[in-house]
């Protein structure tokens, strides 16, 4: 599951796509080189990452008991180059790339190619000298990427996106918007905002002052949801506090890694937003906790608060923070306590917000209301800044002679993802529709048996016309029905067939067809390699 074979189509499109990363990259200054899948967990061990992440990190040992990783990712590996070779500021800046193989051991590989385990991707890294420079060459790729979709006829939106296991201070995702996405996506179309769930955030409605009243236990049976609890007390959901339950693996004090428990309150008419969690806390991994991990700490599931816990790591939203008097667990089956307060009742470890922006709340720019969409990423750029330079110790020496840090940036497109995407939006009810761009061979030339006409000298002298104008036929000469060679060509989706057949040469010559709109049009043979050029000029 999560690892596929590129059979020989779909490896002449992956070609192509290849053909133009290379192109726009090095328009854009951009060398390329290749850097190893297989690396030493030492460079991992410097930067902390080879601790924070968790099991989708593949891990071996080598022959001589050397820990090993396969990559995820190459900032390591990159930055390990950059301070064995920088040494000056005139180096500086320089963009290289690669188009190499990465392991990710995804536990819910899924969606074919989207979600996989295996899987190439466009790696470029940027080396500046100092932050000014970084926001040119983020710039510079923020603007090649579009023309990559573009020329692989993929409508794509850039969104602000979390950083992640990659770090820095600025992130951005390219989104294709589809139904089938995994990825939900936030916009305002009053303002332009625009973001990831993941890191999206919303203006929260104030609430209003009221005074602190005393806490009282009511009895409230069967009431273990927030639903059944706001029904049962006759209050809206906004009147109670929810409390959620995490187990996330962070860093100890000796680099190892523990499962901390989390206590997360927001308000009962919020939602949890995992990755704000997660990142609070410096969590490489989370999961919900079990019952029996909950009933440790002293809390009842369905009837819980923070309220006289101990030793327990209470992250509280800020909202829930600012709203008084609140109805919370009370620790005990079929109870609750109205009139919490927090500061009062009980102390947060940590107030943020954490709560996750839906379709209709006021976008934090503008307060105009923020629409739902989901999406597939497809390509990322960060800004890493010198996280990776400081850990790996890349420094130069500007032009007075001081040591400084080399300013990173990290930029990546999935080409996997990008071919999905890409069927995903062009196709139809007989099956693929490939873009110039990207089709695996210009033109499909379908040969059918003649009686009366020889089909095959036809066909060879089309195939040999087509091939000296740089057009390059998939020729269909199975020993095949006409429908099986049709219904075959519309399926792989190349995007003009020339069909060789005896009634096409009575009308007049090779029957043209466009795959995308069905249009067709009888061509002489002598015209045939100019007639297709011309149409794939237009359709381009």
């Amino acid at each position: 599951s999560g690892i596929f074979t590129y059979m020989p189509l779909a490896y002449r499109v992956l070609d192509k796509v290849k053909g133009i990363l290379r192109e726009e990259m090095q328009a854009i200054g951009g060398q390329e080189l290749l850097m190893p899948v297989a690396q030493p967990a030492d460079i991992w061990k410097e930067t902390g990452r080879y601790y924070q992440i968790g099991s989708e990190m593949g891990r071996f040992t080598d022959r001589s008991g050397r820990e090993m990783v396969l990559a995820m990712t190459h900032e390591e590996a990159v930055s390990d180059l950059v301070r064995g070779i920088v040494r000056s500021y005139r180096q500086l800046p320089a963009i290289i790339y690669h188009l190499q193989t990465k392991w990710r051991d995804d536990p819910r590989p899924r969606a074919g190619l989207i979600r996989v385990r295996e899987f190439i991707m466009l790696d470029s890294y940027s080396l500046d000298a100092d932050v000014q420079g970084l926001d040119i060459s983020y710039q510079q790729h923020y603007e090649a990427y579009f023309r990559i979709f573009k020329r692989c006829a993929l409508p794509v939106v850039a969104v602000r996106s979390d950083s992640g296991m990659m770090g820095g201070k600025e992130a951005h995702e390219y989104m294709y918007l589809t139904p089938i996405g995994e990825d939900c996506l936030l916009f305002c179309d009053s303002c332009g905002y625009s973001a990831n769930r993941q890191v999206a955030v919303a203006r929260k409605p104030l609430p209003k002052k009221e005074a602190l009243l005393p806490l009282e236990k009511v009895a409230t049976p069967h009431a273990s949801t927030i639903e059944e609890l706001a029904t049962f007390l006759n209050i809206p959901s906004a009147r109670t506090a929810k409390a959620v339950f995490y187990m996330g693996l962070v860093e100890d004090d000796a680099r190892g890694q523990k499962w901390q428990f989390l206590f997360i309150v927001v308000r009962g008419d919020m939602e949890v937003n995992e990755t704000k969690v997660a990142n609070l806390v410096k969590a490489s991994e989370l999961r919900p906790a079990t019952e029996d991990e909950i009933r440790a700490v002293g809390a009842v599931p369905g009837y819980a608060s923070p309220l006289g816990l101990k030793g327990v790591t209470v992250v509280v939203d800020e909202l829930a923070a600012k709203s008084p008097n609140l109805v919370a667990g009370a620790n005990e089956e079929g109870f609750h306590l109205r009139n919490v307060n927090h500061g009062r009742d009980y102390q947060a470890t940590i107030i943020a917000d954490i709560s996750a922006a839906c379709a209709g709340d006021a976008c934090p720019q503008c307060g105009a209301a923020l629409r739902l969409s989901r999406g597939v990423e497809v390509g990322n750029i960060f800004k890493l800044g010198t996280r990776y330079a400081e850990a790996l110790g890349c420094t130069f020496l500007d032009e007075n002679g001081q040591n400084r840090l080399v300013v990173m940036g990290s930029y990546g497109i999935g080409l996997g993802r990008l071919i999905a995407c890409v069927a995903e939006e062009h196709h139809d009810e007989r099956g693929l529709m490939w873009p110039v761009s990207l089709a695996p061979y210009p033109v499909h030339l379908v040969v059918l048996k003649g009686r009366e006409v020889d089909t095959e000298a036809l066909a060879a002298s089309a195939e040999a016309a087509l091939s000296a104008a740089g057009l390059e036929p998939l020729v269909d000469d199975r020993e095949e029905s006409a429908g099986v060679k049709f219904n075959d060509a519309d399926l792989i989706g190349l995007p003009l067939r020339v069909t060789v057949s005896e009634r096409a040469f009575k009308s007049g010559g090779l029957e043209l067809k466009v795959r995308r709109n069905g249009e067709t049009v009888i061509v002489q043979p002598e015209h045939i390699s100019a007639e297709v050029l011309r149409l794939l000029h237009e359709m381009e």
